[in-house]
């Protein structure tokens, strides 16, 4: 684990990328006892310039809410659905993969099938009919999210699993008569996890990157403030007042590439193949 730290530092791209989701994560837990105050509060008058009155950034927007409060409390529910939706698509994606991977046949030919049919269909517009048949909430988003980002997680697992499974630790295993589920989780599985860790860091930008186009659609939580829903409200008022739609949109572009850094950099503290000390 030291080692893999080490690694991840050295990579200029991984450690910027720490730093910067570090500080997001720092901004959503904390940032709310900065800013007490509801972010949908008018604190001054509509469409206010950044830098013009002390206290106020970064400007208002077209209704005199405070647009750094709005980023602020945007970072806790972005951040938020990122990982809970990447959680909730590993839970679903790995068994399946693994399952499929391991027994093969009609079994994994029915589990390829169905992850198949998921992913037939473009996976932003399953996300925008599901929001909307389930009603727009957090919970909806999260979900939504879960059920278009699991299947290459399944694909990804099961390639791995092919490659394993007739190694000769896993055939040991079979041979002392070990269950099938206790050589999946305790022998396959583990050794499985490097590009699936990777693949985990790339889906939580990728669902921050849906959660607000989402909101930016008017399909986000209507009780939350969210990135999108910022960059949407200001997407009419564009030429009268950027900073509106600029400062959100600034917020959305820097964790995305955080996290497609720090994916990065993962890939090479993992895979010894792409790192110095594994030549």
């Amino acid at each position: 684990m030291k080692r893999f730290w080490k690694l991840l530092l050295r990579n200029p791209g991984g450690l910027i990328g720490s730093i910067i989701l570090l500080i997001a994560i720092a901004v959503a837990l904390f940032g709310p006892m900065i800013f007490p105050n509801s972010p949908w509060r008018m604190v001054q008058r509509p469409f206010l310039p950044p830098f013009t009155i002390s206290g106020l950034p970064l400007g208002t927007d077209a209704l005199g809410r405070d647009v750094f409060a709005g980023i602020i409390y945007g970072a806790r529910v972005s951040l938020l659905v990122g990982l809970v939706s990447t959680l909730a698509a590993l839970a679903v994606g790995i068994p399946v993969g693994a399952l499929a991977g391991y027994f093969g046949g009609r079994i994994g030919d029915a589990l390829m099938r169905f992850t198949e049919f998921f992913q037939t269909v473009p996976s932003f517009a399953l996300a925008i009919v599901l929001v909307a048949i389930m009603q727009p909430s957090i919970v909806s988003i999260v979900l939504a999210i879960a059920i278009v980002s699991w299947p290459p997680v399944a694909r990804l697992v099961r390639g791995e699993v092919l490659s394993l499974r007739t190694r000769e630790y896993v055939q040991a295993a079979i041979v002392t008569g070990q269950t099938h589920s206790w050589i999946i989780w305790r022998e396959i599985l583990p050794n499985a996890l490097s590009p699936v860790i990777v693949l985990a860091s790339l889906m939580v930008a990728t669902a921050i990157l849906l959660e607000s186009s989402l909101s930016f659609l008017g399909l986000g939580d209507p009780n939350l403030m969210s990135w999108g829903y910022m960059v949407g409200a200001g997407r009419t008022v564009i030429r009268q007042a950027w900073w509106i739609t600029v400062f959100p949109g600034i917020a959305i572009l820097v964790s995305v590439l955080a996290l497609n850094l720090i994916g990065e950099g993962l890939n090479d503290a993992l895979n010894p193949r792409l790192n110095k000390d594994g030549r």
